[in-house]
């Protein structure tokens, strides 16, 4: 089972939903990166349980604790390992579940590819191994802010109510004003509702993150099949309950004539190659062109739900599985902080990459103490 991300930057991370904890080692960090621990844990209590009423009540301080790799307060350049201790897990709530296969859960895919399955809260398909990533995505939102890139997602659609204003249109620091993550207040509260209403009911919901990258240097990215838009895709459908990702003009652009969807270059008052419009996201060729990066991720509606549904147990007889444990009707709200995570490894893997061969990176990197 492969648990391991990332070529220069890597990360690996392990535990289960309900053992003794969940944790990531990270190799290949540079040495003398401030290591801001207060930053790591406010990332790490963007995305814990227990937030709000329209998210999983089950209650997590996920407090980190830094095992090794970090002296007097920076990185020393061997791994560092950082472990958040799991606290509420309710084991007994998945007993009905040891021999039964949720519908459209990896209860039926883990048991036929290893023989057997660690059920309590879905082992390590569950979603809380996601804490090591925000852990070690936080480390690389550090390294990141050094170079001027900056990291924001938010919450653009939940089922079929739509945030369609353009992201340079919004302030998205509102995001974090709200429970759902949406930096458009009216449309916050509406996306609340729909959530709080379908948990009532006992069903769930999906929903969309936005993500939008500034700052990002001209050069990252490899050219055939290590592209910066198809790594990001790599690592944001790596995440629990993702079903789809679109960057730039994604689908739409199929609508358009090339000569609409071209982006016309022009050199700006610094003598900087700038495109008059940005279809491309940011991407052009695989490596970045130094706009803004931005994409969607399409999260798929939560799988358990509390209400009695037709499945198999491991015997091939046919069960009724009932919804028990605690479970987030909608996961896009706590999935904001997971996104970020994901594209700032991945943006940090591939700075490292240049390093050694850019003519970019190697200027940006002139002025930094790694």
């Amino acid at each position: 089972m492969s648990s391991t991300y990332g070529k220069l930057f890597k990360i690996s991370t392990f535990g289960e939903s309900h053992g003794t904890a969940v944790g990531v080692i990270v190799d290949g960090c540079p040495a003398g990166i401030d290591f801001d621990s207060s930053f790591i844990q406010s990332e790490l209590d963007r995305r814990k349980p227990g937030q709000s009423r329209i998210t999983t009540q089950r209650r997590e301080a996920d407090e980190f604790q830094v095992l090794s790799g970090i002296f007097e307060g920076k990185t020393t350049g061997t791994p560092i390992a950082m472990m958040v201790l799991n606290g509420d897990q309710r084991s007994k709530d998945y007993s009905h579940i040891a021999q039964q296969f949720r519908p459209s859960h990896a209860d039926y895919t883990y048991t036929a590819k290893y023989g057997n399955r660690d059920y309590r809260g879905g082992g390590r398909s569950s979603a809380r191994e996601t804490v090591a990533r925000v852990a070690a995505g936080a480390l690389a939102k550090l390294i990141l802010k050094q170079i001027g890139v900056d990291i924001k997602s938010y919450v653009s659609q939940v089922g079929k109510l739509k945030l369609s204003t353009p992201y340079q249109q919004l302030d998205l620091n509102l995001a974090e004003e709200n429970a759902v993550r949406c930096p458009d207040p009216a449309v916050a509260q509406q996306m609340y509702d729909l959530i709080d209403e379908t948990r009532k009911k006992g069903d769930s919901i999906g929903g969309v993150v936005n993500c939008v990258i500034t700052g990002t240097p001209v050069g990252l990215g490899e050219p055939v099949f290590d592209k910066l838009h198809a790594e990001l895709g790599k690592a944001m459908l790596s995440i629990n309950a993702v079903k789809g990702f679109e960057y730039g003009s994604g689908f739409e652009g199929v609508e358009m004539y090339g000569s609409e969807h071209n982006d016309e270059m022009f050199l700006d008052e610094h003598n900087r190659v700038k495109t008059k419009t940005n279809h491309s996201g940011g991407v052009q060729g695989g490596i970045s062109n130094g706009e803004d990066i931005y994409f969607r991720v399409a999260f798929k509606p939560v799988a358990t739900i509390m209400q009695d549904q037709d499945s198999v147990d491991a015997e091939g007889n046919a069960v009724v599985v009932s919804g028990k444990g605690r479970h987030d009707p909608c996961v896009v709200p706590r999935a904001v902080p997971i996104v970020e995570a994901m594209a700032a490894l991945v943006l940090v893997d591939f700075y490292l990459r240049n390093r050694a061969t850019s003519k970019v990176a190697q200027e940006i990197s002139s002025d930094l103490p790694w």
